[in-house]
């Protein structure tokens, strides 16, 4: 029985299209991660070993372990995320709790977005040219910490924001008709408040900034090295340069791709329980009860 063709029988036929599109991106997206993390752990799972995370490359690095890839690897990110979070909550909590609508505050929160969406090697050539050159730091672990910082600002302010602006006005109004000044409001009141939104902004970052390459191969990291970082102005190696190095050169890239497979796979075990503990702290204050 063929049913009527009504207003309202196309917008039920839309409605089911859509949900279908929507449906069918969702899988598509969760096929294509599976895939690769499939083919990453099928090359990469044997080569896996304390051995492996605990000695250095050797013989062009087509043998050894990633000890230096790590401890580089967690220098630059908390690093950068040390430099940003301090900076990202200031300019956070300014602009929710203290400016006042008008051009500036507009044009930060312009200058905000549009760093956020500013691409990777464009932060690499800043700190190139700034950090490296302008300020004399050479390629260093600092020159590169301070590239990821700028790189993942936007990441916090945002992140922090939108927790600040969740906050009841009701909160900031009682503290003040308590007798506590503005300043203390935002210390005592609003920022504890805000605390499992920050840390999940600090979490992002520091995921981010542990799986940037473009923006660390021209400031901080070096293609091999056979010591350990000693001082600040010293280059270091990374997980996912190193992966970069070894899919790009060597003299037999088929015995490299184990070792490429398994790094991959430390890197993303490494961001994927970043990103789970900041989604873990995220439903935890969203269950918190509201006083």
């Amino acid at each position: 029985m063929n049913l009527p063709i009504t207003l309202r029988n196309c917008r039920t036929y839309k409605e089911y299209a859509g949900l279908f599109m929507i449906k069918s991106g969702a899988w598509i997206v969760v096929a294509l991660f599976l895939s690769s993390l499939g083919y990453i752990a099928y090359h990469g799972a044997g080569t896996l070993s304390s051995s492996f995370l605990s000695t250095f490359p050797e013989k062009m690095m087509e043998e050894g372990g990633i000890l230096p890839c790590i401890i580089g690897t967690a220098i630059l990110s908390v690093g950068a995320m040390a430099v940003a979070l301090p900076l990202g909550i200031a300019c956070a909590v300014w602009l929710n709790e203290y400016a006042k609508e008008g051009p500036l505050k507009k044009l930060i929160t312009l200058a905000v977005a549009n760093l956020a969406g500013v691409p990777s090697i464009v932060f690499g050539l800043f700190g190139l040219a700034f950090f490296v050159t302008v300020c004399g730091l050479g390629v260093s672990a600092i020159a590169g910490i301070l590239t990821l910082a700028v790189l993942t600002l936007p990441i916090v302010i945002n992140t922090v924001r939108e927790t600040l602006s969740q906050i009841p006005n009701s909160w900031r109004e009682s503290s003040l008709a308590l007798g506590a000044s503005k300043t203390q409001t935002v210390l005592r009141t609003v920022l504890p408040a805000a605390l499992p939104g920050i840390l999940t902004g600090a979490i992002l970052g520091l995921a981010r900034a542990a799986g940037e390459t473009s923006a660390i191969m021209f400031t901080a990291a070096v293609v091999s090295t056979t010591n350990l970082p000693n001082s600040p102005f010293a280059a270091v190696m990374s997980l996912p340069y190193h992966i970069y190095v070894l899919a790009t050169t060597g003299m037999n890239p088929d015995k490299a791709v184990p070792i490429q497979c398994a790094t991959a796979l430390v890197l993303l075990m490494t961001v994927f329980a970043l990103n789970l503990m900041a989604f873990y702290i995220r439903q935890k204050s969203s269950m918190r009860p509201a006083y």
